[in-house]
């Protein structure tokens, strides 16, 4: 914890450098980049084997006692195991209590040194984006001379470090000990091996974090919600008590995150009380409150680096957003009415973040000329593309993730053109507007879309690893298959005549497939999933109104398949001949199916229980019934 929380602040310092109108700091960027340079010093220290083995001791004692209702034996066994172990490499160093005790002190002096560096830097942002001229320049010497304070009071605390006095080989010792009881791949050395690399940014870092947790068990990935995961218990306890030691989550008024219960009446008022004295807030989190507009309270949080304001019922983003200088993320989706953003965005100058889409009309939001101004966006979604936007989008060349909306014919070209700069995309949305309403309400295709213009004349970012396409395509574009990098593909309404996996299925890396009305055909046979085509494929969605019948899979298609999800395929009355075989199967989703279905693979005599009573999880919804078969 104790070293993240160094690499946190040496990454503020880096976005810092980062900003848009950076000219103003170029006077004091040697005495920034000393003091991150300095901050590495503190990171070594923090992560010394001899410091780290003796953390690893004490959070495993921790979690032995939280989880140890929840611990099978062989669990257990092997925690124990692991302390005592533990025990025997730190006892050789002598009095380990003594230097616990100065270890957690030298670390609480550090933590008190950044947090204050830290309100420092956010200070200093609000204050000097608020002037010009000489004040400006006297204000930037300031600083400078304020981080040469800092770095020296980290030196000081430096040459504090607690003096261990045990032989040099000890670390080696350690080192060998927790790789020769623990392969590389568990939780412990892979903590011992985890380093920043130069120039890293935090994103990166915390995508790489994430998988490795999923590897190791401790987070589940939701495939059916993208970039959503799930903390598996007893880790979820463990990291609440954890949460709660290091003062990361408390609900005061000098804290620094916040949620306000969406359960809560009048939650504006609410909001202006709690919000009147804290100031050092930095995280705001007002999902489901259901807002008609912000507090002026909240524009007045010069700390705030999160605001998240989803499934509201905002009509506006005000000019005096742009008084939040320190904002990083916002997060304004899924409002049921429709929004307008002021031009007070463009001066939120550390900006990466910008999530809108609404969940009214297209889901488009308009945003103003301009945007390109915030040139450390990373994430930007919901965005209309007319009026001259879409020329802009070709700039913001540090974008990973786009989600345009209502994509027509007046703006396409330029929108492609724009989008083939993106060098760094990583994740692609399109959408069409839809022009008209289907009249029976219990339709799962209750929109109708328009053709999703020029696809052929497009070539793709060759980083791109999700695309979703929603919108007529009248045949699949051919650079489709070959997006080596792709692993997620949403293909929503595209209402295809030919078999779209023709083209699919060479995609090598692909793992995540939603077709939702993506093909119109009424029958899918054995060319749909052949040997050898979707080599990674892990999650299958389809949806169709027209899906008749599905006649067969090949023994040996679909060799990694974990979880099939059937929705809204009201028609379709059998399940593929050689579903059997795919033994890699764990989930098997059917959803607004017919009944007839579920009664033939029913497990209590259903004739076609034979084709997936090797699942171990089957869910199920159809006309008159609903629940789940498993073991």
């Amino acid at each position: 914890m104790a070293v993240s929380f160094v690499t946190l602040f040496q990454w503020r310092l880096n976005s810092v450098l980062l900003q848009q109108e950076n000219e103003i700091l170029l006077g004091v960027k040697d005495q920034i980049l000393s003091l991150v340079s300095k901050l590495d010093e503190v990171g070594g220290s923090l992560g010394d084997p001899f410091f780290w083995t003796l953390h690893a001791h004490e959070t495993a004692k921790s979690f032995l006692i939280l989880s140890k209702p929840k611990l099978k034996k062989k669990g257990k066994e092997q925690m124990v195991s692991f302390i005592r172990k533990l025990d025997e490499v730190t006892g050789v160093s002598g009095d380990v209590e003594r230097i616990w005790a100065c270890y957690k002190t030298w670390v609480s002096e550090i933590r008190g040194t950044l947090r204050e560096a830290d309100d420092y830097v956010d200070d200093f942002i609000v204050k000097v984006y608020g002037e010009t001229g000489q004040d400006r320049k006297e204000s930037t010497a300031e600083f400078g001379s304020e981080i040469e304070n800092i770095k020296s009071r980290v030196s000081e605390i430096m040459n504090r470090s607690p003096q261990l006095g045990f032989s040099p080989n000890l670390i080696e010792d350690i080192k060998k000990l927790l790789r020769s009881k623990f392969d590389e791949g568990t939780p412990l050395v892979s903590c011992m091996s985890s380093t920043r690399k130069s120039g890293e940014l935090m994103e990166d870092k915390a995508h790489v974090n994430l998988e490795r947790l999923v590897d190791l068990g401790m987070l589940k990935e939701e495939v059916s919600i993208w970039d959503s995961y799930s903390v598996l218990s007893p880790y979820y306890e463990f990291s609440l008590s954890v949460m709660n030691a290091e003062d990361l989550f408390i609900s005061t008024a000098n804290s620094d995150s916040m949620i306000i219960s969406p359960m809560a009446r009048h939650v504006s008022d609410c909001l202006r009380t709690v919000l009147h004295n804290a100031k050092f807030l930095r995280v705001l989190d007002l999902e489901n409150t259901l807002l008609k507009s912000l507090p002026d309270e909240i524009s007045k949080l010069a700390r705030l680096s999160y605001l998240g304001v989803t499934h509201s019922k905002l009509t506006e983003l005000p000019e005096s957003i742009g008084n939040l200088r320190n904002l990083q993320t916002l997060d304004i989706s899924w409002s049921e009415s429709e929004i307008e953003v002021s031009n007070g965005v463009l001066n939120v100058v550390q900006l990466r973040h910008l999530k809108m889409y609404q969940s009214t009309n297209d889901g488009e939001v308009r945003v103003p000329q301009g945007i390109s101004r915030l040139r450390n966006l990373q994430t930007l979604e919901g965005i209309y593309a007319g009026g001259g936007i879409a020329k802009e989008l070709g700039v913001m060349t540090k974008l990973r993730s786009l989600e345009v909306r209502c994509v027509s014919d007046d703006h396409a070209d330029e929108l492609y053109v724009s989008i083939m700069k993106l060098t760094r995309l990583q994740k692609l949305s399109l959408s069409v507007e839809r022009v008209s309403e289907s009249c029976d309400s219990s339709s799962s295709l209750q929109n109708e879309n328009s053709i999703l213009p020029c696809l052929e004349s497009f070539s793709p970012p060759p980083l791109l690893q999700t695309l979703e396409l929603e919108g007529r395509l009248i045949e699949l574009p051919l650079w489709l298959g070959s997006m080596e990098n792709l692993t997620q593909l949403h293909m929503c309404y595209c209402h295809l005549s030919e078999n779209p996996t023709t083209i699919l299925q060479f995609l090598p890396n692909l793992k995540y497939l939603r077709m939702s009305q993506a093909y119109k055909g009424r029958r899918m046979n054995k060319e749909f999933f052949r040997v050898g085509g979707f080599p990674k494929l892990e999650y299958l969605y389809i949806s169709s109104d027209n899906l008749v019948e599905w006649t067969e899979i090949e023994e040996g298609a679909l060799p990694c398949l974990k979880q099939l999800s059937i929705f809204y395929c009201m028609e379709l009355m059998l399940l593929p001949e050689g579903l059997q075989h795919v033994t890699t199967l764990r989930i098997l989703d059917m959803w607004n199916v017919h009944e007839d279905l579920i009664r033939r693979l029913s497990p209590n005599g259903g004739p076609e229980n034979y084709k997936i009573k090797h699942i171990p999880l089957v869910k199920y919804l159809a006309d008159m019934s609903h629940g789940f078969w498993g073991r």
